[in-house]
């Protein structure tokens, strides 16, 4: 049986929360996740009710409160923790892990149909090696896994000359990609990042995974941020 404790704990209010994900990038402990586009405790022992994630949430849904709980459990946590960790994507020859470049020669539309612009394979954050050789010194991309359905133009406007990378900050693993996204920056050059987002609030946790990337790479990279709206516009 647990002990429990009357200690500080996180409190997350539903009803303001908006799924954004910030949080649970924030939460050193893991404590945190995303559970149908709502955040929520995993499990009370791995909360150790200091509050740094706080701070992080634009709506204002986490406070500390203190009440009977579960005593924090640092040997969780850290079992916890290791069990997160992304498994190394090995050389199976799946199509969705080997990298592959491209080369795209201009070829005019033919038949009302345009050409594909990308450059490169994967384009899942989560599949892409930070030492991938389309990422060494490139002009990255940053999309939000709904942008391409939503704007008609976005080979030729975002892809075309660039590495591109997709994510989607609500549904994935939101931690594993900010690591992956360090990794990246630190390794591979990268000069500069374009986000391409949604304009629903959630998304906006794209712009947090790359703060917070380059905070932990120690790179100062110029970062421009596009909001598409969901009928298919660039919000002005």
């Amino acid at each position: 049986m647990k002990t429990k404790v009357v200690r500080d704990i996180i409190r997350i209010d539903e009803a303001k929360c908006d799924g954004c994900g910030a949080c649970a990038l924030k939460c050193a402990e893991g404590a945190i996740e995303i559970y149908k586009g709502k955040a929520r405790l995993i499990s009370e022992n791995y909360c150790d009710g200091l509050g740094a994630c706080i701070g992080e949430c634009p709506r204002g849904a986490l406070t500390i409160e203190r009440r009977e709980t579960e005593e924090f459990d640092d040997e969780a946590v850290k079992k916890h923790l290791e069990a997160q960790k992304p498994q190394p994507i090995l050389p199976c020859g799946c199509p969705s892990t080997a990298v592959q470049e491209f080369k795209r020669e201009p070829v005019p539309a033919r038949g009302g149909k345009a050409p594909s612009l990308l450059g490169h394979w994967p384009v899942q954050l989560a599949l892409v090696s930070p030492t991938a050789p389309f990422l060494k010194g490139a002009d990255l991309v940053l999309a939000a896994h709904c942008g391409p359905f939503a704007y008609g133009n976005f080979h030729e406007d975002f892809i075309k000359g660039r590495a591109v990378v997709c994510a989607c900050p609500k549904l994935d693993d939101f931690q594993a990609h900010q690591q992956k996204l360090t990794e990246i920056l630190r390794r591979s050059g990268v000069k500069r990042i374009t986000v391409v987002r949604m304009e629903v609030p959630c998304c906006g946790g794209l712009m947090f995974m790359v703060k917070e990337a380059l905070r932990a790479s120690g790179r100062d990279v110029p970062v421009t941020e596009v909001v598409l709206t969901t009928k298919g516009e660039i919000a002005g």
